[in-house]
């Protein structure tokens, strides 16, 4: 037999591309893809959060109501007391030869329910709509903030949703006060821009006005967000929302204070600059969140659709701000139901035990095999070797995760590539004892082996496969640890070992002496 083969060539290269690739992880370099640790390796912060889906609904119907009023001044159609009842939009049509050109408008939103009373419309979401808007807005949720902790440079986030309405977010590496606040603040963080127009006819009477009189005016009272006395009386149907943003940055005024640029996509151009057009000499304000950052007067029409935001900003500030429009705003606020702090410490502890329990199960099993097995056990243990290396090679090359479950993973998968070898052992001792060559052993071992070994390794992935589809984080890092390791143990122990064999076969029939190398008689 020639010594190189293509089974041990495939076998020397895995283990070529398994060291050289976990180099990084294993000595923590400053460069290369690296694994990284999961909250419970390296400590961080743990939050349960409640998406209230019922504003998601109401955030609808409020961009409903802005786009009937946008199609009305388009269109120059006559409308009169559009304001919002009950989650329903409610309005006159003035003209009743307006009728067919606003009912083919209204057709083509989805999800409407359109009663009407003469002249008078009211709009409000099918049953079936609502509930989608609700689920969608929890979709929505853990895409948003998976983006915003994304650009806020967060190791590794995780953010799964869990229930109806609920989300649970990860964030290994969180280890100061200061950053659990500044990831608390980004995550819960609205970021609802709204460009409102300012009621100038009854601006004056604000601090005399309740909130029902302003309402019977179709207007809301918001408060300046630097100063809580002043006041501002403002249509309640928006002029454009956050949802038109698509880029928004940090820059500087005149007097160096910190400011968000942000530019708005096509429709949102559109829109602003018609209604800066037709809103010259009034006031236009900048609403974030509920709060009023500021209300600039229109000298002329703006085009380009681009604005900012100015209110005393820190630069810190700014960013979060600006990350926040960038990802989108929230569809509906989000409440901090549960907060769990998993110290450095106490994740250091979970590594030093995992640690042990690696280090004891490897060891055992390797003195095992060799102990029992002679040759073909010093065999089976490079073997063994090369599919630590493989399985930590593979994580790092995409980027994987490894928690505590993970570590468990490989524990096992170390005893799953010794049962594959013991197989094949098993089955050459055993043809051996029948008297049959070394060569031919070898090769009836493997063909004889190989049908239990691929029978129990791909009933195995197909579970790990479905605790990843199905399985929450903890469970996706054990089921991809242990998909790794049984293609990973394929590899070395049916072709690995086999090519050592076939290298070593002319070694083995020139000594003669089976107990040497199989440990039998």
């Amino acid at each position: 037999m020639k010594i190189f083969n293509y089974r041990l060539i495939i076998f020397v290269l895995s283990i070529i591309f398994g060291v050289v690739f976990s180099i990084p992880s294993l000595l923590q370099t400053d460069t290369g893809k690296k694994i990284a640790l999961g909250l419970d390796l390296q400590g961080g912060l743990h939050m349960l959060l409640g998406v209230n889906t019922q504003e998601a609904v109401t955030s609808k119907i409020k961009t409903i109501a802005t786009t009937v009023k946008y199609f009305s001044d388009d269109e120059e159609l006559l409308i009169d007391g559009l304001s919002i009842e009950s989650d329903a939009v409610v309005f006159t049509l003035l003209d009743k030869d307006e009728m067919p050109k606003m009912d083919e408008m209204l057709n083509q939103i989805k999800g409407l329910v359109i009663s009407k009373d003469d002249l008078k419309y009211t709009l409000k979401l099918t049953t079936e709509d609502i509930a989608k808007t609700k689920d969608l807005a929890v979709v929505q949720a853990v895409e948003t903030i998976r983006n915003r902790l994304d650009q806020f440079g967060l190791s590794e986030p995780s953010v799964l949703r869990q229930g109806d309405t609920d989300i649970v977010v990860e964030l290994p590496g969180i280890k100061t006060a200061q950053d659990e606040k500044a990831a608390r603040e980004l995550i819960s963080k609205p970021a609802n821009l709204e460009l409102m127009a300012v009621d100038e006819e009854r601006a004056d009477q604000v601090y005399t006005m309740t909130s029902s009189q302003a309402a019977s005016y179709g207007n809301i009272i918001l408060e300046d967000t630097k100063n809580s006395n002043i006041k501002y009386l403002v249509k309640e149907i928006p002029v454009l929302t956050g949802s038109q943003v698509i880029d928004a940055q940090v820059a500087f005024d005149q007097s160096n204070q910190a400011i968000i640029n942000f530019t708005l996509n096509s429709t949102g151009a559109r829109i602003f600059g018609d209604f800066t057009a037709k809103s010259v000499g009034k006031r236009l304000a900048v609403v974030l969140d509920g709060k009023v950052y500021s209300a600039p007067n229109i000298r002329e029409r703006i085009g380009g659709g681009s604005g900012q935001i100015s209110g005393g900003f820190t630069v810190a500030e700014a960013g979060n701000v600006a990350i926040a429009l960038r990802s989108g705003a929230l569809p509906a606020t989000v409440t901090l139901l549960e907060k769990r702090s998993v110290g450095p410490s106490l994740g250091a502890d979970s590594i030093k035990s995992a640690s042990i329990a690696l280090i004891a199960g490897f060891a055992l099993v390797f003195l095992f095999m060799i102990f029992y097995y002679r040759g073909a056990g010093v065999i089976a243990n490079v073997a063994l070797i090369a599919n630590v290396f493989i399985i930590i090679a593979v994580m790092a090359m995409f980027g994987a995760t490894l928690t505590l479950p993970g570590m468990a993973g490989i524990v096992l998968t170390i005893g799953m590539a010794v049962d594959a070898n013991v197989i094949i052992t098993e089955r050459i001792r055993e043809l051996l004892s029948e008297g049959a060559s070394v060569a031919k052993a070898i090769e009836d071992g493997y063909s004889n082996a190989i049908r239990a070994i691929l029978d129990s390794n791909i009933t195995t992935l197909l579970v790990a496969v479905i605790l990843y589809a199905y399985g929450t984080g903890p469970i996706k890092g054990f089921a991809i640890t242990i998909s790794i390791g049984i293609l990973a143990s394929m590899l070395t122990a049916i072709l690995g070992t086999h090519g050592m064999y076939e290298a070593l076969s002319s070694k083995i029939n020139r000594d003669k002496n089976l107990r040497k190398w199989f440990g039998v008689n």
